[in-house]
């Protein structure tokens, strides 16, 4: 039967890594204090034949651990990727930084060429960024393509210390005809502010190669939102800008509409809770309507913006044939407003594209007063420039006290606000979905086009990407998520049932992709994917003729 056939995959892949050249210890719970604690996993190391990739996240790796791992890493010269998330939950700060060392010391010795180097999700602040320094600079870095340092709590510090090893690696790689080509970067959740952004605005631009910029919920605004604008005019190939959740104000919006006229490849823009206004979404609205040939999405949702920019924004992109979401929920449109956005854009036949409108703020009480605040917000900002040498002095010493103490254990450096479904969808975790609550499962279905298979596909591969059998929450958060996405999807006239399935099944069957509409993008499969799946073939609302065609697929 077909759930026998997933049961026995996914108890076959439980163990192991899936990919080519990857060894996998991903989301085991091991608690790596000594050399000793690791020797099975140093030999299995030793013994893989053309290693490319070493996943240890959700695991905890302690100095001792990280040394005897480094040792077996020291003669895998075909090395790439380093997927190194959420490892050192648990450990004291001072720990962190020589176990990084350890590891980067031993593939620079390998002579190892890095594609991939992820560490999000360890919160180990500046001095953390100080145990990759050496190794950002190395050769080990020149062919880095792909730089995730999501929520480690960096801070100002950090962010510097990050820039500044970015360029001197540009610098070295550029002097051996090989510059440094970075595509994605990804430091949401970091605390950088203006300083930290503008620091890293200058390795942006100096690169000129990103294609994906995520950067939400890092406390900058528009001096730092400015220098990021600019440099993301020399980055040509940009598709993907994520500053969710930044203090744009109107100064910030209209540097970044500037910035953004330029760029051809625009696919998704995300300035959602940033404060654009509507002078700054008006701009923006200027630029999307100019160019951005192949926007796909657009978020400017919860930005204070009032009926009539809104409705610039709405024309703007009435002639996108690619756009598959606008945006501008929790805004100031009114009920008025709200009927007229929605009238616009059915009138373009493009109603099934605007997003929820159901966190609307209403209309603005007093524009009079709104203006006074703005100049007082104005004033205040400048006030906290000339402020702002002292404060980062006062914070980057209380960074070093925490850091240095030995009773510190490596916990997030924020308290960031609970994630919406979108930041979950975009970068899935256990807790995020936990932290989405009992309607979860509401949420995510009514955030998914369920109408189309490919989409439909893609959240339930990251839905069950952060499956954990040994967790009863997560467990049950995962697979009441995953029905509710599918009974409504099963139910939906127009879905595209066979093509989800397919999907699916080609998924597992090459262990390796998921589909977009105009490429294959390599995904792992992870055992969660294999576990959910044998919960779903089991249920109702999945409907015989496609448990067919996952059999004639599991049997092949």
């Amino acid at each position: 039967m077909a759930t026998d056939l997933v049961a026995q995959l996914a108890d076959s892949l439980a163990q192991t890594g899936v990919e080519e050249g990857e060894l996998s210890y991903k989301g085991q719970g091991r608690k790596l204090d000594d050399a000793q604690s690791v020797e099975e996993m140093v030999k299995e190391i030793q013994d893989f034949e053309g290693l490319q990739a070493l996943r240890l996240e959700g695991n905890t790796v302690g100095v001792e651990a990280a040394r005897a791992i480094a040792k077996a890493l020291e003669t895998k010269s075909e090395f790439k990727r380093c997927y190194w998330s959420d490892m050192f939950t648990g450990r004291l700060r001072s720990e962190i930084p020589p176990a990084l060392n350890s590891l980067g010391d031993a593939l620079m010795l390998a002579g190892a060429r890095l594609t991939v180097l992820d560490l999000s999700d360890n919160a180990f602040g500046p001095d953390g960024v100080k145990g990759i320094e050496k190794l950002l600079k190395s050769t080990a870095c020149y062919t880095l393509q792909e730089l995730r340092l999501n929520n480690c709590g960096m801070g100002i510090g950090g962010g510097k210390i990050l820039a500044a090893s970015l360029k001197e690696c540009h610098k070295k790689s550029s002097a051996e005809g090989a510059p440094l080509s970075l595509k994605v970067f990804v430091a949401g959740r970091n605390r950088l502010e203006n300083d930290g952004a503008t620091a890293l605005a200058q390795a942006f631009q100096l690169m000129g190669s990103l294609e994906e910029v995520h950067m939400p919920q890092n406390g900058i605004n528009h001096p730092g939102v400015t220098a990021l604008a600019t440099a993301m005019q020399h980055n040509k190939g940009l598709r993907i800008l994520n500053l969710n959740d930044n203090t744009f104000t109107e100064k910030g919006a209209m540097a970044m509409a500037q910035a953004l006229k330029p760029l051809r490849s625009i696919q998704v823009i995300n300035f959602g809770d940033c404060l654009v206004r509507p002078a700054g979404a008006m701009a923006i609205a200027e630029t999307v309507s100019e160019g951005l040939p192949i926007l796909k999405e657009l978020n400017l949702s919860f930005g204070e913006i009032t009926e009539e920019a809104a409705l610039a924004v709405a024309q703007a992109v009435k002639d996108k044939d690619q756009l598959e979401k606008l945006d501008l929920n929790g805004n100031c449109l009114g009920e008025d407003g709200c009927k007229a956005l929605k009238d616009a854009m059915e009138g373009m036949n493009m109603g099934e594209l605007l997003g929820s409108l159901s966190d609307d703020e209403g209309e603005p009480e007093d524009d009079d007063e709104d203006d006074d605040d703005d100049e007082e917000e104005d004033d205040d900002e400048e006030v906290d420039e000339e402020e702002v040498e002292e404060e980062e002095e006062e914070e980057e010493e209380e960074e070093e006290e925490e850091s240095s103490s030995n009773n510190k254990l490596s916990t997030p450096a924020s308290a960031p606000r609970p994630p919406d479904v979108s930041s979950f969808l975009s970068f899935p975790s256990p807790d995020k979905l936990l932290k989405l609550g009992d309607k979860r499962a509401f949420l995510i279905e009514q955030q998914v086009d369920v109408t189309d298979g490919t989409k439909t596909a893609e959240a339930f591969l990251k839905i069950a990407s952060v499956y954990k059998e040994e967790n009863k929450d997560v467990k049950n958060a995962v697979l009441d998520s995953i029905d509710a996405l599918l009974k409504k999807a099963f139910a939906t006239p127009s879905f595209q049932g066979y093509s989800f399935v397919c999907l699916i099944c080609t998924c597992i069957s090459h262990f390796c992709l998921l589909v977009s509409e105009d490429k294959v993008k390599p995904v792992l499969v992870v055992p969660g994917h294999l576990h959910a799946l044998e919960h779903v073939v089991r249920q109702d609302y999945f409907p015989k003729e496609n448990v067919a065609v996952l059999e004639a697929f599991m049997s092949r």
